[in-house]
């Protein structure tokens, strides 16, 4: 069983297991799925700040800080104890490309070449990682919910904003990783 957790599944097994997320959240609990939201339940919990945007009943929501803690202890888990230790496999022409800017070290599920705590204090990594954090911070609160609350819950329930905000997810996310982040890289 732990043999067939560790395999890569295709996608008309993940695809659908994700989506009936979205059935049975709203069916069994009247919840709506999205990740984003959790760091405002988190402020609204830690904050006594009078701050009119924090001041609900984030204990209604408790569910959703549950959610994600199991996000980030699976993904802890599958690193430790059901991990890949071979190296990731990148297509050759990536390769080549990435090779340009200097990033060649793929021995971790993140390019280490970028991603790494020497290179935060880089002018590269600063904008790769904190400029980054920064945007994807803004662009969620500025579009009303993450890609995946927009893309799976949003679309799932026929919701024409939700489809705008998917739409220019996926259109900025090619001009990023067509235009501007080799000019990152470049640096």
């Amino acid at each position: 069983m732990l043999e067939l957790i560790k395999q890569p599944w295709p996608w008309y097994i993940a695809g659908p297991l994700i989506g009936f997320t979205v059935p049975a959240l709203l069916i069994l609990g009247n919840k709506s799925f999205g990740i984003s939201s959790s760091m405002r339940h988190i402020c609204a919990a830690c904050l006594p700040a009078k701050v009119p945007f924090f001041q609900y009943d984030w204990k209604k929501e408790i569910w959703n800080l549950v959610f994600v803690l199991g996000i980030f202890l699976g993904g802890i888990f599958a690193a430790v104890f059901i991990g890949n230790p071979s190296t990731i496999k990148v297509d050759e022409t990536l390769l080549q490309e990435l090779a340009v800017y200097g990033i060649t070290d793929f021995s971790s599920l993140v390019p280490v070449d970028i991603v790494s705590w020497e290179n935060l204090v880089t002018v590269r990594g600063l904008i790769i990682m904190v400029g980054g954090g920064f945007l994807v911070g803004f662009g969620a609160r500025y579009a009303g919910g993450c890609t995946s609350g927009h893309a799976i819950m949003g679309l799932s329930t026929l919701q024409w904003p939700s489809l705008v905000a998917t739409i220019s997810f996926m259109i900025g996310g090619f001009i990023m990783v067509n235009w501007i982040l080799p000019m990152i890289l470049s640096l």
